[in-house]
């Protein structure tokens, strides 16, 4: 068994207490790419009304981004940009954004948080909002980087013929980018 900490309140802790909690920290760490891969998981068979599953609009996006020659890290969140649906269904590219925060510029964090918005251009008109929600985030640095990611690889990711990766040739990636 693990050290653990014997402290009841935090005021009371120990070198020693915090030590055995770092040491659990650290190894707990290291299984977080294996964490959120199962998390993606969760997407396959998830249609929520769409033609393709969450999983697979998620592997379109990425394999879209990936043959267009994006980096690993982009790449990573494409992938990653909407798992945040089971948890967040509200906010999901907060959620998307929040756990890929330590691991990515922060033109990738803007993107994956506000990616909804930008990809509500294309519907929110029909649910009785502004298409053009997305024009208040102009001022931004990296809107014409959202833009893109909406425009090239999340957006045409609906396609039932479209013939994607698999989870597995992403999981390297994930590895490596949720390691660094």
């Amino acid at each position: 068994m693990n050290k653990q900490a014997t402290f009841t309140r935090f005021d009371d802790c120990t070198k020693e207490d915090i030590d055995a909690v770092i040491e659990s920290y650290n190894a707990f760490a290291k299984g977080l790419p294996s964490r959120v891969l199962d998390h993606l998981r969760l997407l396959d068979g998830d249609f929520g009304g769409f033609n393709v599953d969450r999983l697979q609009h998620c592997l379109q996006t990425a394999t879209r981004a990936y043959h267009d020659g994006k980096g690993e890290e982009y790449v990573v969140c494409a992938l990653l940009h909407d798992i945040g649906d089971t948890l967040g269904t509200y906010n999901h590219g907060a959620v998307a954004a929040a756990i890929l925060k330590p691991f990515v510029s922060n033109a990738n964090h803007w993107m994956l948080e506000q990616h909804p918005i930008f990809q509500g251009y294309y519907y929110f008109e029909h649910i009785g909002e502004n298409k053009n929600a997305r024009d208040k985030l102009k001022d931004s640095p990296h809107y014409e980087h959202a833009l893109e990611f909406i425009e090239k690889y999340d957006m045409p990711s609906f396609d039932h013929n479209y013939q994607a990766m698999t989870l597995a040739d992403f999981e390297p990636m994930v590895n490596r980018v949720l390691t660094k």
